[in-house]
């Protein structure tokens, strides 16, 4: 999900952002470019992340690095809840959370 957000805000937000965000105005999406293209390199971090939490073998320290950036999503997704629209919430955060979870107690 992550990769696509990256991939979306950093290299489509002019093209495919107006088709997706119909209500916006076409005029806010050039001028917002530069926003949406840091929000997609944090994406791209936070992919990042969880895939080098796959590629270490010590569990604990994998462990532990996947929760950092699971809790990092998390923290987003509330705060753009909270901020921008209640679909963030769900969309990011409650999957993040669930992961923490399923790490934590299984």
């Amino acid at each position: 999900m992550h990769l696509y957000f990256l991939w979306f805000e950093m290299f489509a937000w002019t093209t495919k952002g107006p088709k997706i965000f119909k209500g916006f105005p076409k005029e806010l999406f050039v001028a917002s470019k530069s926003l949406a293209a840091n929000q997609g390199l944090y994406n791209g971090f936070l992919a990042a992340g969880i895939f080098w939490s796959l590629l270490i073998e010590d569990g604990d320290w994998q462990t532990n690095i996947a929760l950092f950036f699971l809790s990092c999503i998390s923290v987003a997704g509330i705060f753009g809840g909270l901020t921008t629209d209640k679909k963030i919430f769900f969309v990011q955060a409650i999957p993040a959370l669930i992961t923490i979870t399923l790490i934590l107690f299984f």
